[in-house]
């Protein structure tokens, strides 16, 4: 399956789907704050989901009392981070998505832990993502952190298109 392919095939699983994003989304935010990985990490990356994402917006409000959280923020075609304090930092940018307002963080090697959201996860650790890159270009920096796809179950295939550019994941959080 071609990536065109397979980002159309999830797109019509998601639909199918949609009455229990909520509830699947609990439960897996559940399996992350367990993570052993998760849990020592002391500077974690994580993302605001988009509506057919696995949904972390409280859970991002929970852990940002306890971890140094930073999310990223769309400038051009780069992904930047941003300290992540409190809800009310928010604003909505690029894509719709609610991004940071806090202070800009560039110190790349004390990230731990990022959680990744992508289209589709195969069994190992391949991703495909929305297709503009801009995990591509980021991971590669993060050398410290553990990366963790974050998905539903859904969205596990048997095998993601993988280019030269691809980051593979080190583990993957689903149901």
């Amino acid at each position: 399956m071609t990536k065109t392919e397979l980002r159309k095939h999830i797109k019509q699983l998601k639909a199918l789907h949609q009455d229990t994003i909520a509830t699947d989304s609990e439960r897996i935010m559940q399996l992350l704050a367990s993570d052993t990985h998760f849990l020592a990490a002391k500077t974690v990356l994580l993302y605001h989901s988009l509506n057919d994402e696995v949904d972390t917006h409280q859970f991002v409000e929970e852990w940002c009392k306890k971890k140094q959280l930073l999310l990223p923020v769309v400038v051009g075609d780069e992904l930047v981070l941003r300290h992540f304090q409190n809800v009310d930092e928010l604003k909505i940018g690029s894509f719709g998505i609610a991004e940071p307002t806090g202070p800009l963080f560039t110190d790349y090697d004390q990230i731990d832990f990022v959680a990744v959201p992508g289209i589709a996860f195969d069994k190992n650790g391949h991703r495909l993502g929305r297709g503009k890159g801009f995990y591509d270009r980021l991971l590669p920096q993060l050398t410290n952190a553990y990366k963790a796809g974050i998905c539903f179950p859904y969205q596990i295939v048997d095998e993601v298109p993988v280019e030269p550019t691809d980051i593979t994941m080190d583990g993957i959080i689903t149901l």
